[in-house]
């Protein structure tokens, strides 16, 4: 296996390479910023979504035992889906799971997609793509609580350094981001 360290050099570039625009922009909390981090343009890069598997999997040891890693659609869908994938090429096998912004309309109904694949009472780590506030993540791991799975931390590609952490932090989670907003601009 290659050098972590050298792992996430290369990541970072493509970050600052592909997901890091400076203009004017109003995030998803409402709030301006005169920088845009777009992770799904890394993570859905083909080498960007193979070192972001491979990270995010090394980082889950942080987290103690973990059945399942999963988030909030849309930003959480590509970086699960590569440490699920990276997780069978080590042996390890991890489910990845999505957690809807609206339950199923039909059918189930149910907020999270995926769900067979999880043992009950499942340990699972939340995964996002860009935190801010951290809101849209709290707000998976209110979902994925409400069906019965135990979320045992949060971690995040990029930390926009806005108060997610200590959002996190509060709710009793451990949290943990590949990179930080100081990191992707420096």
């Amino acid at each position: 296996m290659a050098d972590i360290s050298a792992m996430r050099a290369e990541l970072l570039s493509l970050v600052k390479e592909k997901s890091y625009e400076q203009r004017e922009v109003t995030l998803a909390s409402g709030r301006k910023s005169d920088f845009y981090v777009d992770g799904k343009q890394t993570s859905l890069h083909p080498r960007g979504a193979y070192l972001a598997g491979r990270l995010f999997f090394e980082l889950l040891r942080e987290f103690g035992e973990v059945d399942a890693v999963g988030g909030p659609t849309l930003g959480a869908d590509p970086l699960v889906t590569s440490i699920a994938l990276v997780s069978s090429l080590e042996g390890r096998e991890l489910p990845a799971f999505i957690v809807r912004k609206e339950p199923k309309g039909h059918g189930t109904r149910r907020w999270i997609e995926g769900r067979k694949n999880l043992p009950e009472k499942a340990k699972v780590v939340v995964v996002e793509d860009v935190v801010t506030t951290g809101g849209s993540g709290l707000v998976a791991v209110d979902r994925i609580e409400e069906e019965g799975f135990e979320v045992v931390g949060m971690m995040a590609l990029v930390d926009r350094e806005e108060g997610a952490r200590e959002a996190i932090e509060e709710r009793g989670l451990p949290f943990r981001a590949l990179f930080t907003k100081s990191q992707v601009r420096g």
